[in-house]
């Protein structure tokens, strides 16, 4: 399976920009034979807190439509990090659409960044996310949970994902910390990782691009820029993951009777 990354920068409130430009990176996927596309957090406000509580909108408006029409026309898989509105709450979320049109995932950040104030405008998320996708199995994540390994044992072990994404709008600062952690995901996990993360800046916090593909062995198969968008593309194989695993059986090594589950 050949699967796209999208690193794009978002005009700060703009969603019918912001979605435009998402459709012409869908397109752009397809024509170069891709099946899936992974876009960043928050690709349809952009990453302020008081834009998106301005400009979250439910589901059956905004990008959500607008993305499903996108798949069903070039029959493509599209995961994307979004905003959503359900009632008086707002989540930090992602959406996972067939190439038919349909909605067949969604998460919704368990782990808010309380230094940027999410937890003052997010409710946080419950449950765990995974979907099938032709032999793959793929967990959902976004951006802040990259620091919890608890999150993508509980995908990879509990709930059998064999790749893991992950939207993020993740800041300069820290970009050391998003190679390693994105890197030490895959390998603990033996599962494929792709990173999708925002590159531009709003409201004063650049993201740090360094969006990426990583293979169950931890190697990095595909890599973007820090600084620039663009568009990377990468080939699965059930092959690598068959074999890493079988290499080293480290799921059936573990001790749960001194850690438990």
């Amino acid at each position: 399976m050949k699967i796209a990354v999208a690193q794009i920068a978002c005009a700060l409130g703009d969603v019918p920009a912001n979605v435009a430009k998402m459709r012409d990176f869908c397109a752009r996927a397809k024509d170069g034979g891709a099946e899936l596309i992974v876009f960043p957090e928050m690709a349809d406000t952009g990453y302020s807190m008081s834009v998106i509580k301005s400009q979250a909108q439910k589901w059956s408006e905004g990008a959500v439509p607008a993305l499903r029409e996108t798949a069903r026309a070039l029959s493509l898989n599209i995961i994307s990090g979004l905003s959503e509105r359900e009632g008086a709450d707002i989540y930090n979320s992602q959406v996972a659409i067939d190439a038919h049109g349909e909605t067949v995932a969604k998460y919704r950040k368990a782990h808010l960044f309380a230094p940027g104030d999410e937890d003052e405008t997010f409710r946080a998320g419950a449950d765990f996310t995974t979907f099938p996708l032709g032999p793959w199995r793929v967990g959902l994540s976004i951006c802040y949970d990259l620091r919890f390994p608890e999150v993508y044992r509980a995908l990879a072990v509990e709930q059998g994902a064999n790749v893991l994404v992950v939207s993020a709008a993740w800041p300069f600062p820290r970009v050391e910390h998003l190679r390693v952690l994105a890197v030490a995901r895959a390998i603990e996990n033996q599962s494929y990782v792709i990173l999708s993360n925002r590159t531009g800046t709003d409201a004063g916090v650049t993201c740090c691009g360094s969006s990426a593909v990583i293979d169950p062995a931890g190697v990095l198969v595909a890599a973007a820029s820090a600084e620039r968008e663009e568009l990377i593309t990468a080939e699965f194989s059930p092959e690598v993951l068959k074999t890493v695993r079988a290499r080293m059986a480290a799921f059936a090594h573990r001790r749960l009777d001194l850690y438990g589950r």
